[in-house]
């Protein structure tokens, strides 16, 4: 049993609320350095939810027991072409610590995500990344993501139906 934004330790990985007393460890989360480039730190994922207006980013650290493993930001209802015509909401950061890759942390969060997205009464979980061979593409696609055919910067615009 998994539960998430919740203090008591279950069995099984859990979100916990970025919060002063875990956010030097939620900093401290590492990509392997081949996948820096993809994807940014979290000091800035952090920096970035709080530029936003409340409630549009919803950074988490993935816990699993005592030891942190990753950490996420979602976001919500994001104005996606900055006119009023189009929301979405969806993964917006993966950080799944280096030592912590290829353990279902990854599946956990995008799962954590859209069950959020659910609960906000939406039916797609959006996501971007970065493109090329070195980047997360299969590990979206296995998951059940299609492209959209958008970019949006440089990166790859997916979507995932939760209908």
């Amino acid at each position: 049993m998994t539960t998430t934004d919740q203090n008591r330790t279950t069995p099984g990985p859990r979100l916990e609320e970025v919060t002063p007393r875990n956010f030097d460890t939620a900093i401290a989360i590492k990509v392997r350095p081949d996948q820096e480039h993809a994807v940014s730190p979290v000091v800035q994922s952090l920096a970035e939810a709080y530029v936003h207006p409340a409630g549009v980013a919803w950074p988490r650290l993935i816990v699993d027991g005592e030891r942190p493993v990753g950490f996420l930001m979602a976001f919500f209802d994001i104005d996606w072409h900055n006119d009023g015509s189009l929301f979405r909401s969806g993964l917006w950061r993966l950080n799944i610590a280096a030592g912590e890759q290829h353990r279902g942390y990854g599946r956990f969060a995008a799962e954590s995500v859209a069950a959020e997205i659910r609960r906000r009464g939406g039916d797609r979980l959006y996501v971007t990344w970065h493109p090329g061979p070195d980047g997360p593409e299969k590990f979206y696609l296995r998951l059940g993501f299609r492209k959209t055919g958008e970019t949006s910067g440089d990166e790859t615009v997916g979507v995932l139906d939760l209908s």
